[in-house]
């Protein structure tokens, strides 16, 4: 009696395929020689797989329906920055003549990157953490973009909270920023409604009821010294932020069977409220104005750098990419889903919204800036100050104002939740795929994620506003730029075929090898070059709380030298086969056990960079000695 072991494919009239491909590769079959009689050979057959686990034999929960995940990942990318700054930016930026640059990176970057995710995603069926599989050494890499969604889901979820503090205020017959008699109000308060056609030396220091009620009224501003005089959280935004919690909570303890439908409402509310205040806007006195500083078109910014820059961080951080979430909601996907046209269809609409919610924006602007008799450059703002200072002044000034304030604030709100959700989900799913204990208790762990995080967003609830995104375009920069630069094109491509049945084109996978990790190491040098530290008004944070921000920005990038320092020291063997572990797939392991191993790919591609060559793939013959390979012929990416 004998045995071998070969490939599936070479014995696909013998083994019966598979129910559903998986992400764990290619299956082998033992062959076992059973007796031999008259000539004619008898062998029996089994389908093994070493690296199989119990979590793997279980049936993975899908989206119920393909419009659920669409819906989800729409929600998620279309959140409040599309509102708040890509309008902003392109009217900063030569107006028509931003699009160039950004649509030119989107395509070359922003689509390639997304796809990515997806078809990583839906191809392993695990969270941020288990994609690395493909090189378990980094699998820090996934931590990082874990602990990102973290953090960023502290302050977000505040964000959401003031919107609803603004949503409960708007259920009056005068809308509380209309006036200046307000307890909260200063002397310097001046009236929205009186003109301002008449200056003095004093104007320099007045300011609008609108913006006294955000800053003094919900945030309280003038009751701290400063960062180091936080002061109790605040009753009203805290009960807000308890909200929050407590909706975010019960749309996820089920996972994507639950939070599958409520962007039923999430995601396609924000449509029909910005269909509806562009219908008013564009009837306002000194809208057109307002459209045509947004579309005024001066090719000449394309020389300055500051426009290209733009345009690079707006794409690489408005789709979402690096937080995790695209692959955790790719992941429920069905083996064969399509993730190319989901990626196209995601990013275009994406796209869409941000360019036409200009259209909402500066309609708006144009009349406030009429209606001040100041250019439009004066109102001009993006950040919270457009959406809780410059909207809600210009909505105070219309017929049934405070029906207007409930609508646009339950726009703001849907579009802060499904994105919160979705930073939570990448949290929760990546980590109870990674461990099994939290896997049959979702519930709890759910419960756990979203009382953690409000107990951190407290800090940022009382009198003192926080710096939101510190150094936050560096460590998403580095989380996607190493999961693209350690990604091998050509066998990714080969994995896209097995559940699409196509082989992406050659201009995904030069995108996905050399374009995306250039334009993103291109986004981490701008961030640190262009970074400054973060400021609110004439309030300069101390060097202190400069330095917390670029502990937490780095804690998160620091996961990925712990994790390979842990990996590499529990691996078993001498030198060479701890590094041979450490960056083999998982799902070849046995190649490494049977002395077969082919995986030193960081030598390998030293060694071909040195002699000017880019055959990454050949990196996969390099054998436990070290050597080189044989030839070097064959397919490039």
């Amino acid at each position: 009696m004998s045995k071998s072991k070969c490939p599936v494919a070479l014995m696909s009239s013998a083994v019966a395929p598979a129910k559903e491909p998986n992400a764990m590769g290619p299956k082998a079959v033992e062959l076992v020689l059973v007796k031999e009689q008259n000539g004619v050979q008898l062998t029996n057959s089994t389908l093994i797989n070493p690296t199989q686990t119990p979590l793997e034999t279980q049936e993975r929960e899908t989206w119920s329906k393909k419009i659920d995940f669409l819906l989800s990942v729409i929600g998620f990318a279309v959140d409040l920055a599309n509102v708040w700054r890509f309008p902003y930016l392109c009217y900063k930026n030569g107006g028509g003549a931003f699009l160039v640059p950004y649509l030119l990176f989107m395509i070359i970057a922003g689509m390639p990157l997304f796809y990515m995710e997806l078809a990583l995603g839906q191809f392993n069926r695990e969270g941020a953490a288990g994609v690395w599989k493909i090189c378990p050494i980094l699998k820090g890499v996934g931590f990082t973009v874990i602990l990102i969604s973290l953090y960023v889901g502290f302050f977000y979820n505040v964000i959401i909270a003031w919107a609803l503090h603004y949503f409960f205020s708007s259920f009056t017959v005068e809308l509380p920023w209309v006036h200046c008699n307000n307890t909260w109000n200063s002397p310097n308060c001046s009236d929205a409604h009186s003109s301002n056609s008449s200056s003095s030396p004093n104007d320099t220091f007045r300011t609008t009821p609108a913006t006294e009620y955000f800053e003094r009224g919900v945030l309280h501003l003038h009751e701290s010294r400063g960062i180091d005089d936080l002061g109790p959280p605040r009753w009203q935004l805290t009960s807000c932020l308890v909200l929050v919690i407590i909706l975010l909570y019960f749309s996820l303890w089920k996972g994507v069977k639950t939070s599958g439908k409520v962007v039923w409402i999430t995601a396609t509310m924000p449509y029909v409220v910005l269909f509806a205040l562009l219908l008013r806007g564009i009837t306002l006195p000194g809208a057109v104005d307002g459209i045509r500083a947004y579309l005024s078109v001066d090719f000449h910014r394309l020389c300055e750098s500051s426009v290209w820059i733009d345009a690079a961080t707006q794409v690489c951080f408005s789709l979402g990419v690096g937080f995790g979430v695209l692959i955790a909601f790719s992941s429920y996907n069905k083996f064969t889903n399509n993730c190319y046209r989901d990626a196209v269809i995601t990013t275009s609409v994406n796209s869409l919204t941000s360019f036409s919610s200009g259209f909402v924006v500066f309609s708006f602007l144009g009349y406030m800036a009429q209606k001040h008799s100041v250019p439009i450059g004066d109102v001009a703002k993006d950040g919270p100050g457009l959406i809780f200072i410059i909207y809600p002044e210009a909505l105070a000034t219309l017929p049934l104002s405070s029906a207007w304030a409930v609508i646009f604030f339950i726009m703001l709100l849907t579009l802060g939740i499904d994105s919160a959700m979705g930073g939570m989900e990448s949290v929760i799913t990546g980590l109870i795929d990674e461990f099994q204990l939290l896997h049959r208790h979702r519930e709890l762990f759910t419960l756990f994620i979203v009382l953690a995080t409000f107990l951190l967003s407290l800090f940022c609830v009382t009198n003192v506003r926080t710096p939101a995104r510190f150094a936050c375009e560096v460590s998403l920069a580095f989380g996607v730029g190493q999961r693209a630069w350690w990604l091998r094109a050509r066998q990714f491509s080969d994995d896209i075929k097995q559940m699409t049945g196509q082989r992406p084109s050659l201009y995904w996978r030069v995108c996905w090898k050399f374009v995306s990790p250039c334009f993103l190491l291109f986004v981490v040098v701008v961030s640190i070059v262009t970074f400054r530290p973060p400021h609110y008004g004439a309030y300069i944070f101390p060097e202190w709380a400069n330095a917390l921000g670029w502990a937490i920005a780095t804690s998160s990038m620091s996961m990925v030298p712990i994790y390979a320092a842990y990996k590499f020291c529990s691996l078993p063997g001498s030198l060479r086969e701890k590094l041979a572990y450490a960056i083999t797939p998982e799902q070849e392991r046995e190649l490494v056990d049977s002395g077969e191993v082919r995986q030193f790919r960081v030598i390998c591609f030293q060694i071909l960079t040195s002699m000017g060559m880019s055959h990454w793939h050949l990196c996969d013959r390099v054998c436990i000695d070290g050597t080189a390979p044989p030839a070097l012929g064959g397919e490039g990416v």
